[in-house]
């Protein structure tokens, strides 16, 4: 029998048997040559040309052999395997690499891609940001994995993209992507173009005056002069100066929300107003020394929070939430502060602000608003929260009935200060005073607990000292 094989082998066919077991050539290239012990193998083109001791030869595939031959062929599979698992992203040649979606969080499943950061052709560093994808809550930057060139984009703007999605394919060596080319010079080559000649055009028009002429001789049909509009009929403006823009992703969660809010709660809004003397001369006579040593500037909204957590170790019931048929009372105070953005609204927590002193609220509120504005603030810095605390003051506003952010319970407005004549002593003088406004699901909040929450901020406002005395 291994006579027959080796003449079989010997033909060069490109296939032999051992033991009912295919073998197929594996190598497709130039001649290669593997020594394992005393034993040679030969693979070509063509085949196996020849093979010494044929009872030691293993191929892939193959179960019996040497213990030598089978570690071989072992650590080469082994190899092969961990050079394709290191190019998960890869193409073929192992050039390309997939740019994707990031993984955007645990509750947002989905996203909208809003712009490219970058063009086909244009180089990219790793972990340059080429895209953006607008969720319900943050704006998430899509990056390169590797250094290279945008060889194209695989979606559109406004595509809906999940986490995982391919959104550009880059190449490594950047061989075969042409430049991005400047937007400048389609508008020269359109400015180059040569105009059509004035013979042509001269010629044009007595053809257009004889096809006109057999049209004048038909009678004209009778014109009615234009219907009146009435006095009651309103004059609208052309749709030519009107605009229509898509929602953003966030300004429509902002919309469902707060519609939500009204749909849910029983709304109802209480007002008291605040003499600011008293911080305001606590703010003045220490800010020096505040910035000195916590590195950040006293405001006011560390004293309004913290007026906000006393009220709420006073009335319970207003950091307590319905769910269901139960109420949930919350042992902790998560505050969360609206900050208004060029992208909308959104509202980043204050975590167990009962537990922080006036710098340590200054620095988190700074970080927070800081993050928001520029686009880099994560989902679960804005998760939760069990009252919120708005400040319309900072545009302005002298008086506002603020929504309730579901699923709190209640939200307190802080508004502008005015100098306004206030009887003190029983005289007139002028006060820098502030209206605030708490709004509270009625469902859950009698107005006496309202009251006396906004009374209790109010107390601890206009005067601090209540704080370190606790009274």
């Amino acid at each position: 029998m291994l006579g027959a094989l080796r003449r079989k082998v010997a033909i060069g066919g490109s296939s032999a048997s051992v033991s009912g077991k295919a073998i197929r050539p594996i190598i497709s290239a130039s001649r290669v040559s593997v020594n394992v012990g005393e034993e040679i193998l030969l693979l070509q083109p063509r085949g196996i040309a020849h093979v010494r001791n044929f009872s030691h030869l293993i191929l892939p595939g193959c179960s019996v052999g040497l213990a030598k031959t089978r570690d071989v062929f072992s650590s080469i599979q082994s190899e092969t395997i961990m050079q394709k698992s290191c190019r998960a992203f890869s193409s073929g040649d192992g050039d390309l690499v997939d740019a994707v979606v990031p993984f955007m969080g645990e509750s947002i499943s989905d996203g909208t891609l809003a712009t490219f950061l970058k063009k086909p052709g244009d180089s990219v560093a790793a972990d340059e940001p080429i895209a953006q994808i607008e969720t319900d809550k943050v704006t998430i930057d899509v990056v390169s994995p590797q250094a290279g060139v945008i060889q194209e984009y695989v979606a559109k703007e406004g595509d809906t993209v999940e986490a995982g999605a391919k959104i550009a394919v880059i190449s490594k060596s950047g061989v075969g992507v042409a430049p991005a080319a400047p937007t400048e010079k389609k508008s020269e080559k359109a400015a180059s173009k040569p105009s059509p000649p004035a013979e042509s055009v001269k010629e044009d028009k007595p053809k257009a005056k004889v096809e006109a002429s057999p049209a004048a001789e038909k009678p004209k049909p009778p014109s009615f002069p234009p219907p009146k509009r009435t006095a009651t009929e309103p004059v609208l403006p052309p749709k030519e100066r009107e605009r229509r823009v898509p929602m953003t992703r966030l300004r429509k969660r902002v919309a469902t929300r707060l519609k939500d809010s009204q749909n849910t709660f029983a709304m109802l809004t209480t007002f008291n107003e605040v003499d600011m003397t008293n911080l305001m001369k606590l703010r003045s006579d220490y800010k020096d020394a505040f910035v000195e040593k916590h590195g950040v500037k006293l405001g006011f909204m560390s004293g309004f929070v913290n007026a906000a957590v006393s009220a709420l170790q006073h009335q319970p019931i207003v950091n307590a939430v319905i769910d269901g048929d139960d109420i949930i009372y919350r042992d902790y105070v998560d505050i969360s502060i609206a900050v208004g953005t060029p992208k909308g609204l959104v509202v980043p927590v204050v975590r167990d602000a009962d537990k922080m002193n006036f710098a340590e609220i200054e620095k988190t509120i700074n970080n927070l608003a800081k993050k928001a504005n520029d686009g880099t603030i994560s989902i679960d810095e804005m998760a939760g929260g069990s009252f919120t605390i708005s400040n319309g003051g900072v545009y302005g506003s002298l008086l506002s009935t603020p929504i309730i952010n579901p699923p709190q319970s209640a939200i307190l407005g802080m508004h502008s200060i005015v100098s306004r004549p206030m009887v003190v002593g029983g005289n007139v003088v002028p006060r820098p005073m502030m209206y605030i406004a708490l709004t509270y699901d009625h469902r859950l909040i009698d107005g006496r607990e309202a009251v006396f929450f906004l009374r209790r901020i109010k107390d601890v406002v206009e005067d601090p000292r209540r704080l370190l005395l606790d009274v």
